[in-house]
């Protein structure tokens, strides 16, 4: 990622896309997290060719309805929240942005008032 330098550090993997799925930009822990898949050189590619189904048809989906989607998944002992969500220029929907970001086990709710 250049123009947003902090959040390349951030322990958070961050991929971002356009509204037509191709990857623009992602931080230091997505390039590591997806290395196998190729990492940075996933930048330029479509998402959609690194997910199968019914993965795939999901992302496709969210691109088209500018929808969110947040969910947990554990792979090789490690939880993780996945948020998806739609961003946006002047307004204009531009694509979607997913964290990724490693979380407890046994994560602590609060309810404020």
């Amino acid at each position: 990622m250049k123009s947003n330098s902090w959040i390349n550090e951030f322990p958070g993997a961050v991929t971002v896309c356009d509204e037509n799925g191709i990857i623009l930009e992602m931080n230091e822990k997505a390039i590591k997290t997806f290395e196998k898949d190729g990492g940075a050189k996933l930048i330029g590619t479509n998402l959609l060719d690194c997910h199968p189904e019914p993965s795939r048809s999901k992302l496709l989906e969210l691109l088209k309805t500018q929808q969110r989607n947040v969910y947990t998944i554990e792979k090789d002992g490690i939880k993780k929240l996945i948020y998806q969500s739609p961003w946006y220029t002047d307004g204009k929907y531009s694509g979607l942005v997913e964290l990724s970001l490693e979380i407890p086990f046994e994560l602590p709710h609060f309810i404020r008032k």
